[in-house]
């Protein structure tokens, strides 16, 4: 087997030059679609292209910028600043005046960029001196600012579909030019699925992992371990054994899982959430954070219903904090599996909604006289607490008074539901109104 003499990656060295040669997309790519269309205008608008890594953000620019004739010019958000932006917009301004050809500025990563940063982009961007292609992996409409955004067409891109990982990989290997053509080295299909999955959609880790595993190849020819020249399971799980999960933990990926998990737990589904729950650990969550939210969730979306599920909770993120990992994680799992079998209510949750718009509409409204407390004598002579009942005299435990303020008199916030053990406050409830009732019509008809 020769030897692997090229020092740049095999991604970088594979790259496409051409729509032909690139794979997935194909919602994008192709004569009747949106990219095929814009290449047969002749121009493109500044473009916006968010999708996860290694699904060919870089590579589709690049392209874009081959059909175009125009001077394509790599920037990045990590390792420049507003300097740098101002050179390129005097190189655009020279290149367009003396030689009549285009820009179009690439930002790799233009999530990284400040909001001074971005406003930079925008006067040459708006002036048409600029084709701007920002790339990055979370959500634009969190991380690119608005009079930017509104300038540019946002393009999604999907991660890349195992087919589309096996037609790259097989490329790799065929391709004698750039790629390991000449090495002569094939795959068996059991590795190539393999290398499938561990790509999880994205094609730079499939060809870095291809490329490891054909390093492990040679170092095994070399000790005469083996005269293969076939990358089996074996090179291939030995190559993508660190794999790790696409995840960013303050980005769109993060609030994707967490609203996954919130959402199955409220629908009541126990796999579903500890799936959920799972894979944010395995991404590498703040096992913390997950208790905390599982913590709002035992009052917003449980409530009484089940009275014990937020002391639950919070026996939870002792446990954890008493444990650790990976121990501590059993005790989320436990904490999400009674979650979710928890009976629901969120009456709790609407009832606290309802009191602050009340608030909010109605200010300080005053304490009713007879709620108020009377230490001095000044405030009895005022009147305050006069009239107050107090429950314990009577028999039930119930008195009839107001408690709310004049104007918020009769509201009604907390309805319990019939779910759980919301149900036993809601009979309770409606016994005792009964008996209030039932009272002040004996006293209205002893009055007469």
């Amino acid at each position: 087997m020769e030897n692997i003499t090229w020092n740049i990656p095999l991604a970088e060295r594979i790259r496409p030059v051409s729509l032909e040669e690139y794979a997935g997309q194909e919602h994008l790519i192709g004569s009747d679609k949106l990219l095929g269309r814009l290449i047969h205008s002749g121009k493109i608008p500044s473009l916006i292209l968010w999708g996860p890594p290694g699904t060919g953000k870089t590579t589709l620019a690049s392209i874009l910028a081959n059909y175009l004739d125009a001077e394509f010019i790599f920037f990045s958000a990590v390792l420049s600043g507003v300097k740098d932006i101002r050179r390129i917009v005097e190189h655009a301004k020279i290149s367009l005046r003396d030689n009549n050809i285009a820009t179009i500025l690439f930002v790799d990563e233009i999530h990284r960029f400040n909001k001074s940063q971005q406003d930079a982009f925008l006067p040459h961007v708006e002036s048409g001196l600029l084709t701007l292609i920002g790339a990055t992996t979370e959500n634009p409409s969190f991380n690119v600012i608005a009079p930017l955004l509104s300038r540019c067409q946002v393009l999604v891109l999907y991660s890349l579909s195992d087919t589309d990982i096996k037609t790259i990989v097989q490329r790799a290997l065929e391709n004698r030019e750039k790629g390991m053509g000449t090495l002569g080295l094939t795959i068996t299909p059991d590795a190539l699925d393999m290398l499938a999955r561990y790509a999880d959609g994205d094609s730079r880790r499939a060809l870095n992992c291809l490329e490891t595993a054909a390093a492990f190849l040679k170092q095994k020819e070399k000790s005469n371990k083996s005269k293969s020249t076939s990358i089996t399971q074996k090179e291939i799980e030995e190559a993508g054994q660190h794999r790790s999960l696409r995840y960013d933990k303050d980005g769109e990926e993060h609030y994707n899982l967490i609203s996954a998990l919130h959402k199955s737990l409220r629908d009541s589904d126990p796999d579903g959430s500890a799936y959920w729950l799972s894979r944010m650990l395995a991404s590498g969550e703040d096992p913390l954070y997950v208790a905390r939210r599982l913590i709002r969730f035992a009052s917003e979306d449980i409530g009484n219903a089940d009275p014990h599920a937020l002391q639950l909770a919070l026996n939870c993120r002792e446990s954890f904090h008493i444990l650790g990992s990976p121990e501590g994680e059993l005790a989320l799992l436990q904490c999400v599996t009674y979650l979710a079998t928890a009976p629901k209510s969120n009456a709790v949750y609407l009832a606290e909604k309802k009191i602050k718009k009340d608030i909010k509409k109605t200010g300080s409204l005053p304490v009713p006289l007879h709620l108020r407390n009377a230490p001095t004598k000044l405030m009895k002579k005022l009147d305050y607490g006069k009239g107050y009942k107090y429950a314990h005299d009577d028999k039930y435990g119930l008195i009839e008074q107001e408690h709310l303020p004049s104007d918020l008199k009769g509201r009604v916030y907390y309805e319990p539901t019939t779910r759980g053990y919301e149900s036993i406050i809601r009979d309770r409830l409606t016994k005792w109104r009964k008996i209030l009732r039932e009272r002040a019509l004996r006293d209205d008809k002893n009055k007469t």
